[in-house]
């Protein structure tokens, strides 16, 4: 049996204790190279830079036209670990709430994805380089953006900017000849009556870009795109891609993601994309191939929600009730497809439906995995407090 009988429980502690004192002998190594160590940290982060996007361009060669700037700008650091919770536009847009959010910092917190673009394709300020988003109705004006990137960066704060590009009902119900059809030519929904665009049509790709530029010269630290693959909901037998190509839909997802880190790059931004938790174990057919798209972009971050996973995967019999472990074989089966790319892996935890003890848990195991932080979702924006704090 590939899992041993031991006790979940035990098992995560034995890995716990075993990652602990591999620590401690590291520590122990460094502490005579301190100036050493960040004068590596430095060279390797643009070294990993390079190799990656070199890389990149021979693993999965993009059909798209690339034009980056000459002029590049230099990306803010990252955090050393990762910490932070997701935030949506609606609730950053009420008096003092981000503010709020921000004060979590006493607690641990150093970074906020704050929503661009929502699931229902509404975005949160007005991007004035890309006018289809007021004449698709989708501009909400929920915060002024270089204002909250003032405002998060005075506090030591990294953002991240999180846009949902292919499910889209505004841009879908704006402009149906962007849209996913069905076999008689009306828009295709999902079973939640959800519009989707065409992830083959790039004048998608350069909407939601296009928003994504505006967001990284307002201050943003990071782009994370998300639904960045084919529907998976609804009667996905009948959809009509209109601008289909002959290439396959993993080639099409990896294309996007080289495109948007063509145009983001120069900018100073990083990329990132969030991944079903599945996607790195197997094929879901909706184009998520993490190897390739982890050749274009600086982080993935798995969707490792234990509530998301059916009995028996991963070898679990009930996912949900094991979360240390869900995640901790989630993160194994991404570091199998990552190997080699030096692209990091900061998972989206679950922070609904558990105690503190269980949401530690999922953080726990992304740290055994050597993951470069973790990011608490939870769809009401409420945190379980303690869940943020520091490594031990």
């Amino acid at each position: 049996m590939l899992y041993g009988s031991m006790d979940p429980n035990e098992r995560f502690r034995a890995r716990r204790d075993h990652t602990r004192r591999r620590k401690r002998r590291r520590r122990a190594a460094l502490l005579g190279v301190p100036l050493l160590a960040v004068v590596v940290l430095g060279a390797g982060w643009q070294l990993r830079t390079v190799r990656a996007h070199t890389k990149a361009h021979k693993a999965a060669p993009s059909t798209v036209t690339l034009t980056p700037t000459a002029t590049a700008f230099h990306p803010r650091p990252l955090p050393v670990e990762i910490r932070g919770v997701h935030v949506t536009g609606a609730l950053a847009s009420l008096p003092g709430k981000l503010a709020k959010y921000a004060a979590l910092k006493s607690q641990g917190l150093n970074t906020i994805e704050l929503d661009i673009k929502d699931e229902g394709g509404d975005v949160a300020f007005t991007p004035r380089s890309v006018p289809l988003a007021q004449a698709v109705s989708a501009v909400r004006g929920y915060y002024n953006p270089r204002a909250v990137a003032r405002q998060l960066h005075a506090k030591g704060i990294y953002l991240i900017g999180r846009i949902v590009v292919f499910q889209d009902p505004r841009l879908a119900a704006g402009r149906p000849q962007l849209a996913i059809h069905r076999a008689n030519g009306a828009v295709w929904t999902t079973s939640a009556g959800l519009g989707w665009v065409d992830p083959y049509d790039k004048r998608v790709w350069a909407y939601d870009v296009g928003i994504a530029k505006a967001a990284a010269k307002a201050g943003f630290d990071e782009i994370m795109f998300d639904y960045v693959r084919f529907p998976s909901d609804g009667n996905v037998g009948d959809t009509v891609y209109p601008a289909r190509t002959a290439e396959s839909r993993g080639r099409v997802i990896a294309d996007f993601a080289a495109y948007a880190d063509a145009h983001l790059r120069p900018l100073g931004t990083r990329v990132s994309t969030a991944l079903f938790g599945l996607s790195a174990t197997r094929d879901l057919r909706i184009g998520q191939v993490p190897r390739w798209i982890g050749a274009h972009v600086d982080t993935v971050s798995p969707m490792a929600y234990p509530a998301l996973y059916g009995p028996g995967e991963l070898g679990i019999d009930h996912p949900s009730a094991e979360p240390g472990e869900t995640v901790f074989r989630t993160l194994g089966d991404f570091h199998r497809q990552l190997r080699g790319s030096g692209t990091h892996l900061v998972p989206w935890i679950q922070d609904w439906g558990y105690d503190l003890q269980q949401v530690r848990a999922q953080i726990e195991s992304a740290r055994l995995q050597g993951a470069k932080g973790y990011l608490l979702w939870n769809a009401e924006g409420l945190y379980t407090s303690g869940a943020l704090a520091a490594a031990n």
